[in-house]
């Protein structure tokens, strides 16, 4: 391993998370999440990457981890990174709030969706179709019993939820502003991890498009770097099993529904190495590949839907 990626790695003997004591770590992106009725949530992440990576809070696009010290309650490493309880646990497929022991390495996601308060007559599937998202999804974030109606005045979290969004800003003329949800173009960095698969949806989630391809494709990385997660099997928010990938110049990709995944974390990667393979798994509806990036503008973000798209 070289040097550049074992400091990517994260290591037994790094000191605990530190959460930021800037009130506006990030002046482009809010720090909290919104709390008033109905409104979608904005989301927030603490240190990401690696353990390594604590001096500043990141951009709250990107996924972090957290090794469980001694001492450490849930809420206390929930309270550090700005997100809930619930979150954590969602992430993490967490029966409890107690099922977590000194060593457990813990991934805070990022969450986007919607608050709603019950009024009479809402029902799970109601919600779900109110804001595009997945009633069982909702029923598993908010430790509720599908089969019991919901109370009246409680608050839910609709995660992945939508809410009829605000007319776009229009962009003044020469603007080299990113796409949505991307950041800096990074031209030639990624390459494109199913060589040849048509692109099935484009921009959405986190700065992600869809490629279609048979289930069993092989996925290859898009850029040299050293794996952070490899997720085998669970729900995991919807992404199933899937993949993250911290690259040198700070940016991180996520490959997802995969039927299985052939890495591990800490292991380095080169461009074009294969890390998994497509599948279904997770919030899916067919075999096709789920791929992020995070903390760059998405190299096919301008794919024309249904053609085969090569990086920008």
């Amino acid at each position: 391993m070289d040097a550049a990626a074992s400091a990517l790695v994260p290591s037994a003997s790094t000191p605990a998370l530190v959460a930021s004591t800037n009130r506006d770590p990030n002046v482009s992106m809010p720090i909290a999440l919104a709390t008033s009725g109905n409104t979608a949530l904005l989301p927030f992440s603490g240190p990401a990457g690696t353990l390594s990576d604590v001096a500043s809070a990141p951009p709250p696009d990107r996924i972090s981890i957290y090794v469980v010290r001694p001492g450490d309650t849930l809420s206390e490493i929930a309270d550090m990174f700005g997100v809930s309880v619930n979150t954590i646990k969602w992430a993490n497929d967490l029966k409890s709030a107690g099922a977590v022991h000194p060593g457990d390495t813990l991934l805070i996601l990022p969450i986007s969706g919607v608050q709603r308060t019950v009024a009479k007559g809402d029902t799970l599937k109601s919600i779900a179709k109110k804001y595009n998202a997945d009633a069982e999804e909702i029923a598993r974030f908010n430790g509720l019993d599908p089969a019991l109606p919901l109370a009246i005045g409680s608050t839910v979290i609709i995660p992945g939820g939508e809410v009829a969004p605000a007319p776009a800003p229009v962009r003044p003329e020469g603007s080299n502003l990113a796409a949505r949800g991307g950041g800096a173009i990074q031209s030639g960095y990624f390459s494109n991890p199913i060589p040849g698969a048509v692109v099935t949806q484009g921009l959405h989630g986190w700065n992600g498009v869809d490629f279609g391809a048979p289930r069993g494709t092989p996925i290859k990385a898009a850029a040299n770097g050293v794996v952070i997660v490899s997720k085998n099997g669970g729900w995991n928010g919807g992404y199933g099993k899937y993949v993250v990938i911290t690259h040198e110049n700070g940016t991180q990709t996520l490959y997802s529904h995969n039927s299985s995944n052939s890495v591990s974390v800490g292991q380095p990667i080169a461009q074009g190495q294969v890390i998994g393979y497509v599948g279904s798994t997770g919030e899916s509806t067919g075999p096709h590949l789920h791929y992020e990036v995070r903390g760059a503008a998405n190299p096919f973000r301008n794919c024309s839907i249904g053609r085969v798209c090569y990086a920008q």
